[in-house]
């Protein structure tokens, strides 16, 4: 998986427009600093990331690519950032953006493949292969948002605060979204156990 430990090296870096005033903070921040705090960042958080755009996009490469471009955007902008200290909230709303766009201009092949997370889980554990791809199959027919606020919320662990802060909408559409998006994912699932169940009873 891991593109890093250079992966800063392989960022094209745009040359950016020296700030004037009060906003120029690159004297304060200079390459090496930011350079050690975005690689830091990188490997706290890139594999959580890619699983987050693997379950959205449903290929690993794509996924890998578009946390990569996140990252190296986060390098070119690190001067202009507001609030450094929420850098993981601003990658992570680029790769949701990267998502988004690969998915629109339809460059990806599939969205069937099952997802395989990387770190094991007690809820992960509890599911059959099959099971899995069939949860992964019906968040992937949710609409754009339904199917964003519940893998930031039960494959990230995001709280809600920081997942209205990611995409931009109130911790009550949060919740409102996720109720929704449960509900129907629900009914998404309930033919296809429905149809096991009738087998089973066959037998």
């Amino acid at each position: 998986m891991d593109r890093a430990p250079a992966a800063m090296a392989t960022c094209v870096f745009a040359p950016q427009q020296p700030l004037a005033g009060p906003d120029a903070r690159e004297a304060a921040v200079g390459p090496d600093a930011r350079e050690a705090a975005v690689t830091a960042l990188y490997h706290e958080h890139a594999l959580s990331l890619i699983r987050l755009a693997h379950i959205i996009l449903g290929s690993r490469a794509g996924a890998e690519d578009i946390v990569h471009d996140a990252f190296c955007g986060l390098y070119r902008r690190w001067e202009h950032l507001a609030d450094p200290g929420n850098a993981l909230g601003y990658v992570r709303t680029s790769v949701l953006n990267g998502c988004r766009t690969a998915l629109r201009r339809g460059r990806l092949a599939s969205l069937a493949r099952s997802y395989q997370p990387a770190e094991a889980s007690a809820e992960a554990a509890a599911l059959s292969d099959e099971e899995r791809r069939e949860v992964v199959r019906a968040l992937r027919r949710l609409p754009e948002r339904q199917r964003e606020v519940l893998v930031l919320r039960y494959y990230l662990d995001v709280p809600d605060e920081q997942i209205a802060a990611d995409l931009g909408i109130s911790p009550g559409t949060v919740r409102s979204t996720r109720h929704r998006a449960l509900a129907a994912l629900q009914r998404l699932l309930e033919p296809d156990q429905q149809g096991q169940d009738r087998g089973a009873s066959a037998r």
